[in-house]
């Protein structure tokens, strides 16, 4: 009878980490376009920065939990 380690999977690894990066990208690019798009409230593109913003904010935590899954995946399965 053989018994199986459970060893990381480390190109699943490699990929989780990749996703929380565009995450972490997408953390910082997104509140930024929201600052810009506030604080420009009058000019013409305002509505299209906003709508851009709230894309990637929601992006962002769209990827942090696809990565946070894929590096758990990677460590318990």
């Amino acid at each position: 009878m053989e018994t199986e380690t459970k060893r990381t999977n480390k190109d699943l690894l490699v990929i989780g980490i990749k996703t929380m990066g565009i995450s972490l990208v997408l953390m910082f690019l997104g509140p930024t376009l929201f600052y810009v798009a506030l604080s420009n409230s009058e000019k013409p593109l305002y509505i299209p920065i906003l709508i851009v913003a709230s894309i990637f904010c929601i992006l962002a935590i769209y990827f942090a939990f696809k990565g946070l899954k894929t590096v758990m995946d990677s460590m318990f399965k």
